[in-house]
């Protein structure tokens, strides 16, 4: 417990709340921390448990948001928030395959921080599963379908007034927990889901599909700062895996990738609303290993400590807990491990705590989405009779629904950086974001150029930060927008293989394959005089090669 410090609530000028603190154990059905309904914002701070100098700070709650499951950002940083409204609203998940789900609309006018404009961009929507913002379009993926589509707001009121479908699946069933969510935009310029084995990419306007060797994952997708995906699945109670490479030469789990033990949580919440019975309920009477993880994303904002830049942020809703893993790469191979081993970064004794989302935000901190509901499980595992559905009726679990709350994760040694304004920018002036040491900057730079018509005014500035760039993320980057936008050359190619740092190399081999591919000598040439091939190998490149 030397890990955590009790934090008071503070009401900023912004009227916002921060919380943290510990609470005691030992609770039954109807003490009051677990009572049958909700605790107000004011008394669910108290029983939540941080790091010293970490605090969350509530930025958007009912009835602005309703049942929230995800959320990104515009490169205005206007935030999209995605809410699954007709989900499990009774223990036999009554109506909810009734279109009445949405995506909201939120824009902090000031940048003060505080969302002080909300409308509802999507209505009655059939459970929306992804949401991807572009350019002044927003893709959306819903339930029970493959297709993608297109949204935009023409005349500015924040309701989305044209829809294009911009690829047609057809028909996906199955149960509605397992089906693709995601819509990442990657380091490579394809999106990925997860379950499906498919990425999607913008040639020339148009949304294609290729196929990739494997598909996986349940809820939720992220990427570290060299495009190696992050998958996670609640059902197979694995809370990361296939993170060794990019999935696109195939799906590699390495013996050893997870710490000891690394599935075991320790949770405070003492509820034992399990889907895997009684077996995974703990001495404590709450869940004794990862089960419903979900929404994992690597941290790769600039305004929290340096030693969380990199780690893997993964919600545990059915523990009312988020568990920070260290991320180690050594010799080509990355191992998680718990960073609190013996606890966890945040959790709470709070029934309705159901963090499923962690998304770094413009700013440089994290938001955490919490659905703040009683039951998390879908209606296949609640049926009666079941064990699951004994423990749902006897707390009650089955009244609380209709609420949400999305917390940004803040630190007292930090302040928050400036609001972007990208959608206003000309095209050249997003060339330096592709620097910017918040990944969520330079992944939206290097988006909204790729879309853009004019893309190719800025070659020139691209191929000079390529191969001239300070940082080695900001080389990495311009390489990959080059590729995007179809002006990456031999000679761009075989200068990157030569720069001084390993990574810009490595980016170099893959935005070079199809060079590779076609034979070019000064591309072939360079890669056979790369000196990590020869005498004390680097890991990383040959691994690449």
């Amino acid at each position: 417990m030397s890990y955590f410090k009790s934090c008071k609530v503070l009401w900023g000028a912004s009227a916002l709340l921060f919380f943290g603190g510990v609470a005691a154990l030992s609770a039954k059905p109807g003490d009051t921390i677990y009572q049958r309904g909700f605790l107000s914002i004011e008394e669910a701070h108290k029983s939540l448990e941080l790091p010293d100098g970490y605090s969350l700070e509530l930025v958007l709650s009912d009835p602005h948001i309703e049942e929230p499951v995800a959320c990104a950002f515009d490169g205005n940083g206007v935030l999209y928030v995605v809410e699954m409204r007709t989900y499990m609203q009774t223990a036999d998940a009554t109506g909810e395959q009734e279109p009445r789900s949405r995506i909201s609309r939120h824009e902090d006018t000031d940048g003060d921080g505080v969302y002080d404009k909300h409308s509802v961009f999507i209505d009655n929507l059939l459970l929306p599963r992804a949401v991807l913002p572009l350019d002044d379009r927003v893709m959306v993926h819903v339930t029970n379908t493959l297709d993608l589509w297109n949204y935009r707001d023409t005349d500015g009121d924040g309701v989305a007034d044209e829809k294009v479908k911009i690829y047609d699946g057809g028909r996906r069933g199955g149960n509605m927990e397992h089906q693709p969510s995601g819509l990442i935009w990657s380091l490579d310029n394809w999106i990925y889901i997860t379950y499906e084995n498919r990425r999607y990419r913008f040639t020339n306007g148009k949304l294609e599909m290729e196929r990739i060797p494997r598909g996986g994952g349940q809820w939720g997708l992220t990427q570290d700062d060299w495009g190696r995906l992050y998958y996670s699945t609640a059902g197979g109670e694995n809370p990361a895996f296939f993170f060794q490479q990019p999935p696109v030469y195939g799906m590699l789990d390495l013996p050893g990738q997870t710490g000891r033990d690394f599935r075991r949580v320790f949770p405070i919440a003492e509820i034992p609303d399990v889907q895997g019975g009684r077996g995974r309920v703990g001495s404590n009477g709450g869940l004794n290993n990862m089960t419903g993880c979900a929404g994992q994303g690597v941290f790769r904002g600039d305004r929290l400590p340096e030693d969380i830049r990199g780690d893997l942020i993964i919600p545990e809703p059915v523990g009312r807990l988020i568990r920070r893993a260290s991320v180690n790469r050594t010799e080509a191979k990355t191992v998680l491990t718990n960073a609190y081993p013996g606890s966890e970064f945040i959790r709470t004794r709070d029934a309705n705590f159901r963090p499923l989302w962690a998304e770094t935000a413009p700013d440089g901190r994290m938001l955490l989405v919490d659905m703040h509901r009683g039951i998390i499980q879908q209606g296949n595992w609640t049926r009666p009779g079941s064990y699951l559905r004994g423990v749902i009726d006897k707390w009650g679990l089955d009244k609380n629904v209709g609420k949400g709350r999305i917390y940004r994760l803040v630190h007292r040694d930090f302040k928050p950086g400036p609001q972007p304004r990208m959608l206003d920018e000309k095209t050249v002036e997003l060339v330096k974001h592709l620097s910017h040491p918040n990944g969520w900057w330079r992944d939206t730079a290097k988006k909204l150029i790729v879309l853009r018509e004019d893309r190719s005014s800025v070659i020139p500035a691209l191929k000079d930060l390529a191969l001239r760039g300070k940082t080695e993320l900001g080389r990495a980057n311009a390489l990959w927008t080059l590729e995007g936008i179809g002006a990456i050359d031999a000679d761009t190619v075989a200068s990157a293989l030569g720069n001084n740092s390993i990574m810009v190399k490595v980016q170099a081999l893959r935005v070079g394959e199809p060079l590779i591919g076609e034979g070019d000598q000064k591309v072939v040439s360079s890669i056979l005089q790369l000196g990590e091939l020869s005498g004390s190998p680097n890991a990383e490149v040959a691994t690449q090669v």
